[in-house]
């Protein structure tokens, strides 16, 4: 059997400023039919930033409260494409406004997608090195709080639960040797 399923109809059922949902009516393999909502988003890109400081790798994140989960994480810089952006110019631009350093070496470090069962959201992933700080320019109405950790404590805090952020978690185990 083949997986693929064939889309019969298509409505916007809520055009936002990040998202857009569908409702989608589809034919699937077995030829029965079904319901999807699907969310639509721009993407987003996702920065591992090591910094030297003393001769010690340092891994910048960012605290910042996260309306959904009504409570502030700690996460890897990161941010949303705009229409048409370049990922990589994009993640020069976030680490910038998120951290106020620029890096002189990216490395692409691939793509995820963040959740396939409902959305398109594809996350790129870049790993950012020789950094130099410039200050920082947050978006208006972003609120961060800038944090330092070795790599060592980055794993530590993912392998116990202290950090919970998809993205943070792939674009480590992606950027550094686990």
């Amino acid at each position: 059997m083949e997986l693929i399923e064939k889309t019969l109809d298509s409505k916007v059922v809520y055009n936002g400023k990040i998202i857009t949902v569908f409702k989608d009516g589809v034919e699937l393999s077995t030829g029965k039919t079904s319901c999807r909502e699907v969310v639509k988003h721009s993407g987003g890109v996702v920065i591992l930033a090591i910094c030297k400081k003393d001769g010690v790798d340092k891994i910048l994140m960012v605290k910042q409260f996260r309306y959904p989960l009504k409570d502030a994480i700690l996460e890897l810089p990161a941010g949303k494409l705009e229409k048409g952006e370049d990922p990589l110019e994009a993640a020069k631009r976030e680490l910038t406004e998120e951290t106020g350093y620029i890096a002189k070496n990216w490395q692409d470090l691939g793509y995820i997608f963040t959740s396939p069962g409902y959305s398109d959201e594809k996350l790129y992933l870049y790993k950012a090195t020789d950094l130099e700080f410039v200050g920082e320019c947050p978006d208006d109405g972003e609120i961060l709080i800038e944090y330092e950790y070795t790599p060592d404590e980055l794993k530590n805090m993912i392998k116990n639960n202290k950090i919970t952020d998809a993205k943070t978690i792939c674009a480590v185990m992606r950027g550094l040797e686990v």
